[in-house]
């Protein structure tokens, strides 16, 4: 009979102790139907995802992506790349621009643009008129105090020349560029009398003096003012001194 060793070393000090179970024999019955499912399923993943990519780094047979069949499906042109293996690109598809929804465009229409003011310059001519002066004169000729109009005075006449800026039909700005004297003024003459007031009746011609009576120089009166004639009668013969009608009196 062959002697068979103990199926666990001893220990130095002669005991034989059985080794720890492993992780998978520390499961539960349940826990150890999960982890195998769970493995499974990994296997299968990586079986189906990675299978293709191992075949082909060992056979050197890529399996044709999707994009490169639709692209040959769809007729595109395949392009040479510089190592000589066939590639194809795909035609860059315009990029859609998201025009605004009208939410987010103000309701309120921008300002128009206000047009420039119309600006033009006129001419324009006035008339002003210019008071005529007044001048006095003396005149011995009559009685003191007496005015009289000699020559009439008479306005003249300016013509003034304007430079008018208007903006829009309204004047902002108005400029004399002229002013000229079309008619000079008339001065008016008055005169003045200086003439001493005479004490001289007006009924007669020849000075026949101012009083309640007056006789002739050597007549039968009694004044009591006197005079020397002849004297002639130009208006009415309030003193008599005309009895004979002849228009002249103390003759």
């Amino acid at each position: 009979m062959t002697h068979q060793p103990p199926p666990f070393p001893p220990t130095p000090g002669g005991f034989v102790v059985p080794p720890r179970p492993n992780w998978f024999r520390r499961l539960s019955p349940a826990q150890r139907a999960l982890t195998i499912v769970g493995a499974a399923a990994l296997s299968l993943v990586l079986l189906c995802c990675g299978g293709t990519t191992v075949i082909a780094a060992v056979f050197g047979d890529p399996k044709p992506s999707p994009s490169s069949n639709a692209a040959a499906q769809q007729g595109e042109p395949i392009v040479a790349a510089p190592n000589g293996e066939p590639t194809s690109e795909a035609p860059a598809l315009p990029t859609e621009t998201a025009s605004p929804s009208p939410s987010a465009t103000s309701s309120t229409p921008p300002p128009a643009a206000q047009p420039s003011p119309k600006v033009e310059t006129r001419t324009v001519t006035e008339t002003a008129t210019i008071r005529y002066g007044q001048r006095t004169v003396k005149d011995p000729n009559l009685a003191e105090g007496r005015r009289v109009t000699r020559t009439d005075g008479v306005n003249g006449v300016r013509t003034l020349t304007y430079q008018v800026t208007l903006t829009d039909g309204v004047q902002t700005a108005k400029k004399l560029v002229k002013s000229v004297v079309t008619r000079k003024p008339v001065t008016q003459v008055v005169a003045v009398g200086t003439k001493p007031a005479s004490n001289c009746d007006p009924n007669y011609s020849g000075c026949v003096p101012i009083a309640s009576d007056v006789d002739c120089v050597g007549g039968g009166g009694n004044g009591p003012k006197y005079v020397t004639g002849p004297v002639k009668v130009i208006g009415n013969d309030i003193y008599d001194l005309d009895r004979d009608n002849d228009g002249y009196g103390c003759d």
